[in-house]
């Protein structure tokens, strides 16, 4: 069972720059996917970044692509997600996700195991 762990989270300017890592503990990293997510009050869970298990590829929502990086390290068991250019709309819990090996999604139901979540809030 794998169990995730979100660090990084804080208080940025817009236009800054933030890294969440996640590390995984109880599994391989080439065992699982890797989805980012984030999640406002009264909203739902917005899928922006995802990684696949075991060639690094990589998928992103439109509203992070170019500005968000999403990377693994394999031997670490670690997945970081680069935030560039942030924005006030930016400001979320983040959570991380482990899912299946096979495929990408920046679909919730694809994902079977979740971090706890970590805030950003970006704000002058």
């Amino acid at each position: 069972q794998v169990q995730l762990v979100e660090s990084g989270g804080g208080l940025v300017q817009p236009g800054g720059s933030l890294t969440l890592s996640c590390v995984a503990t109880g599994g391989t990293s080439n065992d699982y996917s890797i989805g980012w997510f984030r999640q406002t009050p009264g909203k739902e869970r917005e899928g922006i970044a995802c990684i696949s298990s075991h060639d690094g590829a990589t998928y992103y929502a439109p509203s992070v692509r170019g500005r968000f990086t999403l990377s693994r390290d394999y031997a670490k068991n670690t997945a970081h997600l680069q935030m560039d250019g942030l924005k006030s709309e930016d400001s979320a819990a983040y959570f991380c996700a482990a899912g299946p090996p096979m495929g990408l999604s920046l679909r919730p139901h694809f994902y079977t195991n979740w971090g706890q979540g970590i805030q950003v809030v970006v704000s002058s």
